[in-house]
């Protein structure tokens, strides 16, 4: 089965771009051209990765991801002519997975919306072998690795894809340090991207979790720890 990848952008040359060469990809190619359509075929659809422009008319692209927040956890990736270093921090924080900038280069999309998916069925293949209930849970974290779901005292997590599987990688190596390097290689692949995405994420998945459950230690200079025991 293909994979569903919606493309929002007010520009229709770009979405026109964009499309040619994803179904080049064997990806399914949905097209929106506001953010109002966008939720619209996003309710209408199931979609396995999203590519949304931010600057629109109607809708602007932060207030399309925070209303998918609100419901959905599909991966989101920002093509925004905004290039400054606080743009990609609120579009991270706000729930997106990845960002590029415009003028962008095509193949390295394909190449990042490829390394999501490979990184997600690599993770599905060693969920499966590491744990035959799907399951990884401590007295108050459950973590569902078929469902991407978290819950922490039996309350649904409102997790993106990003940010569950850096809880699930860290929840895999318990006690053990990793490095950002090593998080930013199993999440997102080493071929593109910025390495203080992983701490932008980190952030958002502590922010979720609450001040009373610290279960990401910071490592100074070195990276992250998972730990069990609840403070």
């Amino acid at each position: 089965m293909l994979r569903t990848i919606l493309v929002v952008d007010d520009d229709e040359e770009i979405v026109k771009l964009i499309t040619k060469s994803l179904r080049y990809e064997q990806f399914a190619i949905l097209p929106a051209y506001s953010g109002r359509e966008a939720l619209s075929v996003l309710e209408e659809n199931n979609i396995d990765f999203i590519v949304l422009d931010i600057v629109m008319p109607d809708m602007d692209g932060l207030d399309v991801c925070r209303s998918i927040r609100n419901s959905y956890n599909v991966p989101i990736l920002f093509l925004s002519a905004r290039d400054k270093d606080i743009d990609k921090i609120v579009g991270l924080e706000i729930g997106a997975d990845d960002y590029m900038t415009k003028p962008f280069s095509i193949q390295e999309l394909a190449s990042r919306i490829k390394a999501h998916f490979r990184k997600v069925d690599r993770l599905f293949k060693e969920w499966d072998e590491l744990s035959p209930s799907n399951e990884k849970t401590n007295s108050a974290l459950i973590l569902n690795d078929k469902t991407f779901e978290a819950y922490l005292n039996s309350r649904k997590l409102d997790l993106s894809t990003k940010e569950f599987q850096i809880l699930s990688i860290l929840m895999r190596h318990p006690n053990n340090v990793l490095t950002r390097e090593q998080i930013y290689e199993n999440v997102w692949g080493d071929e593109y991207g910025e390495i203080n995405t992983v701490t932008v994420h980190i952030k958002n998945i502590r922010k979720k979790l609450g001040p009373e459950h610290d279960f990401i230690k910071t490592i100074w200079g070195i990276g992250y720890k998972y730990t069990e025991r609840v403070q």
